[in-house]
């Protein structure tokens, strides 16, 4: 591989992620890049681990709640502070190995074309088949080729775009990705996912206990996301997800209920009915335990959304939920 200049640096961040870590930096010794780890109180020697693999230290400060947004853009605040100008700046989550070639490839995409701000690649699972819900992740990581409305946690950023749209927001629990691009695409610059493969990440799911927090998180990122879009007459982020979520776990099991005080105990059957038909639909389409999780996923997303609103009704702050 070509090693690279030091304009393009990266942002590792992680939190006991162990094996996982140590792959993530191996790969990224490969290029020749500078490399910040931002590390979110990890007990498990990754930060010693780290360091030791030539990576420069950020430790979070522990009176602020940990998101991946604040820890990325405490990153970025350190290269601005200590490093040469730089041209690109890509981040990567450390559990995830950078495949072979990615960053030659994203680097000479904005080399040679101006107006995009961010491009990204795919992302794949380890282990896809060693869990429903790993395979299930696997699939949500496979996006269209093309302009795309955002990227993902792993991505390279031109430095002066990053700028231009403020970069991340560090009270985004999720969806901070989204958020970001929105900024982005709001200042004119584009977004790009390449047909190239990207990084390899290791989800280590094999619970619904895991996939229950990872929905909660996903329904207050929605929401989080939503608020902070909503102004905005184009590019307001996750409405539909919202609106599944709300109908589906909210909306119809209390008309359900209404209508059974009001009128009959046996209009109450509806919402069950209701769900059984749309669970035999996903059936046909992802399989039996597939199904069970779109269904489950829409009442814990509800919890996500519910918390957000609530929190945010109190001025309390948000903390992320977490589900290694």
């Amino acid at each position: 591989m070509v090693r690279h200049p030091p304009t393009t640096a990266v942002v590792v961040i992680g939190r006991n992620e162990g094996e996982r870590l140590v792959r993530c930096l191996q790969s990224l010794q490969r290029t020749g890049c500078p490399v910040i780890y931002v590390d979110s109180s990890s007990t498990d020697g990754s930060v010693e681990t780290a360091s030791a693999m030539g990576a420069r230290i950020i430790r979070l400060d522990l009176e602020r709640p940990f998101t991946a947004a604040r820890a990325r853009a405490e990153g970025v605040a350190e290269l601005v502070a200590h490093s040469p100008p730089l041209e690109n700046v890509m981040f990567i989550d450390g559990d995830c190995e950078l495949e072979e070639g990615f960053l030659d490839s994203a680097e000479r995409f904005l080399l040679e074309n101006s107006e995009w701000g961010a491009v990204c690649g795919r992302r794949r699972e380890r282990f896809p088949e060693a869990s429903v819900y790993n395979r299930i992740i696997d699939r949500e990581w496979d996006t269209p080729i093309g302009e795309a409305e955002a990227c993902g946690g792993d991505a390279l950023f031109r430095f002066v775009a990053y700028h231009d749209a403020g970069g991340f927001n560090p009270e985004m629990i999720a969806g901070e990705e989204p958020e970001l691009c929105a900024r982005l695409r709001s200042r004119g610059w584009k977004v790009m996912r390449l047909d190239v493969p990207m990084t390899v990440h290791d989800a280590a799911m094999y619970r619904f206990s895991q996939w229950w927090r990872r929905a909660i998180r996903s329904g207050m990122g929605y929401a989080q996301a939503w608020n902070k879009t909503r102004s905005q007459r184009e590019g307001r982020l996750y409405v539909r997800e919202l609106a599944r979520a709300i109908a589906w776990a909210g909306v119809l099991p209390s008309i359900a209920i209404i209508l059974a005080v009001a009128s009959t105990p046996w209009l109450l059957l509806m919402w069950p009915a209701l769900v059984l038909l749309q669970y035999l639909r996903l059936v046909r389409r992802d399989g039996a335990f597939s199904g069970f999780l779109s269904i489950a996923g829409k009442y814990a997303e509800l919890v996500g959304i519910l918390r957000y609103m609530l929190r945010s009704q109190q001025q309390s702050q948000q903390t992320p939920v977490t589900y290694k």
